[in-house]
């Protein structure tokens, strides 16, 4: 094997000259070049003087302990029911062993590199070398690739390979076999509404739905479909966090308008917090308010009256390759006291990132859970096709509603009765099996399923989402001027205005937040407070997607909330 260049890094004592030191090397994570997904295409090798920022995943110490932990923490009628996890006893699970933290920083140092720790448990690290020497240290072939939608390119191997006694050590390098497509502007589309009618729906009784909620979704309608009640929260140690990201900025002027026209009755003077990361920031400037932004802020304040909400906007200076999702769950981590609820309207399809990769962000989200967060994320819009309708042979699953360790929120449309919006997406995931938490609803599914589909999803696999609400004709206030929007980026934030809503309660009690939802959400009493969807279906792939059905299915979940139910169902 020909050597790397010598090479001079300014954190050495001396300018000494090293060779790589060669190992027995093993195969670690590879992908086929047929296997990429179809946006991306090769187009030669990466130039050898390219430096590479590069992240190492250490194999976490106790996963298993963790991951019972959780379920202890968050299954209801566990003694240990509420009991969540401080962060230092999280750490403590998920710090990888000292032999292994010896094993690979000694690899790195034969071989002149010196790695800094980036993550609160001391699991991922991180350093910065040249293609060549990344291409012989890791027996890789560091390749450009070209996303011919936008134009971008990056570095990427289809292989690599790690020394074979570090195994059960090194869980993953980054990035390397993970193909993230770069976040666009979202998709979802604006309609400016023209008339001057009041905007405010109005119940004609205190049971009522308006009628005008059959053509536009305000807080108002949600208040009577749901049942939520507008009292304002009182316990001000019950946050909510919303992710923003691809400089979508969320605009306070905007949000005071919609509170003036839709909840005149709480406090139109509400305003969001901002924390910012990886060079995030918020614009005021009206002409740069973000439509996904928006809506996330506008429904998270306006269902959960009073509830203090956080805007977190990661910037474009991350250097995770993962648009900043790595980035976001590691400084939330790092947080003494992270919101109880997150919601967070934007994913991937699951066949771009490496399988190893999503299983260790999916522990990350394991660990916020055990720590008492519940953690929601839009499925996406584009049915069985992934994020977004798409071109595909086989169903797509979206990253990360995979992940069995949040939950997945799908999508509604209509009223009289709600039926599953046709972009909802769903179905089972490629990478995580089936959680026992929800092994009898998915089985029920799929007996009734039968042959459909056959071939096209894995039925061994998570199924998602886990729950709807409304998706379709959701009115909000951008850059001063009202319309509506669609996509489960608006059924994400109603669903966590609601879960916060309930956290609210529970600490009046002087009772824990509700964490990790999903155990609560599939027993007896969680199942029995939501509204069953049974029509409509999530098209795509050339194919009429899954429909819904009684019970759980993969388009609208478990269906859609009833407060009073979950209210209930917590013992309230």
């Amino acid at each position: 094997m020909k050597l790397a260049p010598t090479l001079v890094f300014a954190w050495l004592a001396s300018a000494a000259y090293s060779k790589l030191t060669a190992r027995s090397m093993q195969v670690h994570e590879k992908r086929d070049l047929a296997n990429i997904p179809l946006a991306f295409e090769a187009v030669g090798p990466a130039p050898p003087d390219t430096m590479l920022n590069l992240r190492m995943a250490l194999v976490q110490g106790n996963i298993s302990a963790l991951e019972k932990a959780l379920m202890d923490v968050s299954t209801p009628d566990s003694p240990l029911y509420g009991q969540h996890l401080t962060k230092e006893q999280v750490e403590a699970l998920v710090a990888p062993k000292p032999e292994s933290v010896a094993a690979v920083n000694g690899w790195l140092g034969e071989n002149g590199i010196q790695a800094t720790t980036i993550s609160p448990a001391g699991d991922w690290l991180s350093f910065s070398i040249p293609v060549s020497k990344a291409n012989t240290l890791l027996g890789a072939d560091f390749t450009v690739f070209n996303h011919t939608p936008t134009g971008n390119t990056m570095i990427r191997t289809l292989e690599y390979s790690i020394p074979a006694d570090l195994v059960g050590h090194l869980d993953l390098v980054h990035p390397t076999t993970t193909f993230t497509q770069p976040f666009q502007k979202p998709s979802i589309n604006f309609t400016p509404l023209k008339n001057k009618r009041d905007r405010r729906a109005v119940n004609i009784s205190s049971d009522a739905v308006p009628a005008s909620c059959s053509a536009t979704i305000t807080p108002t309608c949600l208040e009577a479909l749901y049942g939520i009640p507008t009292t304002p929260a009182l316990v001000q140690t019950n946050m909510l966090g919303v992710s923003g990201f691809l400089q979508q900025f969320a605009n306070q002027e905007d949000l005071k308008t919609f509170l003036i026209n839709f909840r005149p009755d709480a406090n139109t003077d509400t305003k969001f917090s901002l924390l910012t990361l990886d060079g995030g920031s918020n614009s005021q400037v009206l002409s740069e308010a973000g439509i996904e932004a928006n809506l996330d802020t506008q429904y998270t304040i306006g269902v959960a009256t009073s509830v203090p909400t956080t805007f977190i906007s990661v910037g474009s200076q991350n250097r995770d390759d993962l648009n900043g999702f790595l980035d976001i769950i590691q400084a939330l981590l790092s947080e003494s006291n992270p919101p109880q609820v997150l919601t967070t309207s934007y994913g991937a399809n699951e066949n771009e990132i490496s399988a190893n990769l999503a299983k260790n962000l999916c522990t990350a989200y394991m660990q916020l859970g055990a720590r008492g967060t519940s953690i929601l994320f839009s499925s996406g819009d584009g049915g069985v096709s992934g994020t977004q309708d798409q071109q595909c042979k086989t169903f797509v699953p979206s990253f990360p509603s995979g992940c069995p360790f949040l939950t997945s929120v799908g999508a509604t449309a209509g009223i009289a009765p709600e039926v599953a919006a046709t972009f909802s997406s769903g179905g089972f995931s490629e990478v995580f099996a089936t959680p026992s938490y929800q092994a009898a609803a998915v089985s029920q599914y799929l007996n009734t399923l039968g042959s459909t589909n056959a071939g096209l999803f894995n039925p061994a696999g998570r199924g998602f989402p886990d729950i709807s609400a409304q998706g379709e004709n959701v009115e909000i206030v951008f850059q001063q001027q009202f319309g509506t929007v669609a996509g489960t980026s608006c059924s994400t934030p109603i669903m966590a205005g609601i879960f916060a809503l309930i956290n609210d309660r529970l600490a009046q009690q002087n009772k824990p937040p509700l964490g990790f939802l999903n155990p609560l959400l599939y027993s007896a009493q969680g199942v029995a407070a939501f509204t069953d969807i049974t029509s409509g279906n999530n098209p795509g792939c050339n194919t009429n997607g899954f429909p819904a059905r009684a019970g759980w299915d993969p388009v609208t979940g478990l269906g859609t909330p009833n407060f009073a139910a979950l209210l209930a169902a917590v013992g309230l």
